[in-house]
C-alpha cells in the first residue's frame, strides 16, 4: 500500500514561507516509511545559496544514518529540482523522487537540463511527478502573490 509523504514536505514548505523563504519543502523518507530527513528553503536564512530544501533534507538524512549513500530511500519535494538538487539526489542514490509542481522556470528533471537523462548522472531515481500538484503550486503562488504586493 502506498502512503504518500507529500504532506509532511507541505508543511516543511509552508513553515520556509513563515520564515520568509521561498516556500519549497522535503523530506526524505525510508523503505520502512520513517522520516529521516526534512527540509526547507534556508538559502536567505543562511545566506547559503545551497541551502535549498532537497540539499538540507538529504544532508540530515545523511548524518542519521551516518553515511552519504541513501540507497532505498525515498524524497519527496513539493517542487521540481533544480540541476544542483537532482545532482545531488543522483549522487545520493535516492531511490525514488516524488515532487508536486513542475517548475519550468528552473526545473531540471522534466523541464530544463532533464539532469538524470545525461549519460554522466551517477544513477537515476525512479521519477513521480504531479503528486499534491496544485497545493504544492498553490502555496508558491500564494507567497509570490504576497512578495508583490509587498513591493520584494
Amino acid at each position: 500500500m502506498f502512503t504518500s509523504f507529500m504532506t509532511d514536505a507541505l508543511a516543511e514548505a509552508r513553515e520556509a514561507a513563515a520564515r520568509g523563504e521561498v516556500p519549497v519543502g522535503a523530506v526524505v523518507v525510508t523503505s520502512d516509511g520513517e522520516i529521516i530527513g526534512r527540509g526547507g528553503n534556508q538559502t536567505r536564512e543562511h545566506h547559503d545559496i545551497t541551502q535549498h530544501a532537497e540539499i538540507v533534507a538529504l544532508r540530515q538524512a545523511a548524518q542519521t544514518l551516518g553515511q552519504e549513500r541513501l540507497d532505498g530511500c525515498d524524497l519527496y519535494v513539493t517542487l521540481e529540482p533544480c540541476a544542483m538538487c537532482a545532482g545531488a539526489i543522483s549522487h545520493a542514490r535516492i531511490r525514488r523522487l516524488y515532487f508536486g509542481a513542475s517548475d519550468p522556470k528552473s526545473g531540471a528533471v522534466h523541464v530544463g537540463a532533464r539532469v538524470f537523462e545525461h549519460a554522466q548522472s551517477h544513477h537515476k531515481p525512479e521519477v513521480i511527478s504531479g503528486l499534491q500538484e496544485e497545493e504544492c503550486a498553490e502555496v508558491l503562488k500564494v507567497f509570490f502573490a504576497a512578495q508583490r504586493d509587498l513591493g520584494r
